[in-house]
């Protein structure tokens, strides 16, 4: 039987399904551009159809070089360019004679990739997680269409391999907390503790944010990244502290309120891993609008790994230690599942 697809074409409506036939027949036709965002039954988010190999007739050979790994790459998202050495590409890159958002490809990438994203193309010294330029986030609407069991597969799939590494950066988190819990037992001590607690929760999530998009698009995930938010420490700590406060005041009116408010804020550290420039507020004001019509799916979501945080309640709380990654790439997952809506 053949596959069915859905497509959209400049992230607006969506429409679908159509054989996989018919999809190919459009793109080649060019009635649909390479550029088009699709789905279809497995995928963990929709991806330009230039990306999915199944769908290319002709997908572009990369011969061999003598002089290092070729490279391919698309401005527009249609015109192919190429091969070019990679020294080639980095020089057009720093030149800003390609920008950040080019897509390239080379031999073994699954996909074609904005080139921000590889770390490999990178000036020596700058982190692809932290000086990625991403496409504008538009206004919306925003739709988690992929269903969630997809996406804890995604994420599983994500951390193959990757599972000592995250399980790292978890500790460092959890092991920050507790010492800090440890001195605020401590008389005189206690309040300052607090303080610090306070101060440091924000810049330590957006870390955990940068850290866990970083394993969930297949880059360089280092867990010095934990400490990364610190970088943007005020931004940080505004977004941590605002949150906070929006979610005290919607509990002041019920408990539930209060839980919607929650999901409401939960891609706020996300978007600003991804928008450096964007302040706290803004961050804030775009998860709501992220969020609209996706809080319900988010709960179910969440709500999956219930009966996975019993099981680790009987393990003494050590199961956490691996539960954590899996939720959090699993969120990072859900994040980038509502991006290309935008």
């Amino acid at each position: 039987m053949e596959k069915n697809w859905y497509y959209a074409e400049n992230g607006q409506e969506r429409k679908g399904p159509v054989p996989e036939s018919e999809l190919k027949r459009l793109l080649d036709a060019g009635q649909l551009p390479a550029s088009a965002l699709v789905w279809s039954e497995g995928m963990a988010q929709w991806t330009p159809a230039q990306a999915v190999k199944e769908l290319q007739s002709n997908p572009p050979p990369v011969p061999p070089s003598e002089t290092g790994k070729n490279w391919f790459y698309s401005a527009d998202g249609r015109e192919r360019n190429g091969p070019v050495a990679e020294s080639e590409l980095k020089r057009l890159l720093a030149a800003g004679q390609l920008s950040g958002a080019t897509l390239v490809w080379s031999e073994g990438l699954a996909g074609w990739v904005p080139a921000a994203s590889l770390a490999a193309l990178q000036p020596v010294g700058v982190v692809a997680a932290l000086g990625a330029a991403p496409q504008p986030l538009s206004p919306g609407p925003f739709f988690s269409r992929t269903p969630n069991r997809d996406l804890m597969t995604a994420a599983r799939a994500a951390l193959g391999g990757r599972w000592g590494v995250a399980v790292g950066a978890v500790l460092i988190y959890i092991g920050i907390s507790l010492v800090i819990q440890l001195l605020s037992a401590i008389p005189f001590v206690g309040c300052l503790a607090s303080i610090g607690a306070l101060l440091i929760e924000g810049p330590l999530l957006l870390g955990l944010a940068l850290f866990f998009l970083a394993v969930a698009r297949a880059q360089n995930a280092d867990v010095g990244l934990v400490f990364a938010g610190f970088n943007r420490f005020g931004n940080a700590l505004a977004a941590y502290l605002l949150m906070n406060i929006f979610i005290l005041l919607w509990l002041l009116l019920f408990i539930i309120p209060g839980i919607i408010a929650s999901f409401r804020y939960a891609m706020t550290f996300f978007i600003l891993a991804d928008y450096p420039q964007m302040d706290a507020l803004e961050a804030i004001r775009r998860s709501k609008a992220m969020m609209r019509g996706n809080k319900a799916k988010l709960f179910c979501l969440t709500w999956r790994f219930f009966w996975w945080a019993l099981l680790c309640i009987l393990t003494c709380g050590i199961g956490f230690i691996w539960l954590m990654p899996y939720i959090q790439t699993s969120l990072a997952k859900f994040y980038e599942d509502l991006k290309p809506a935008s």
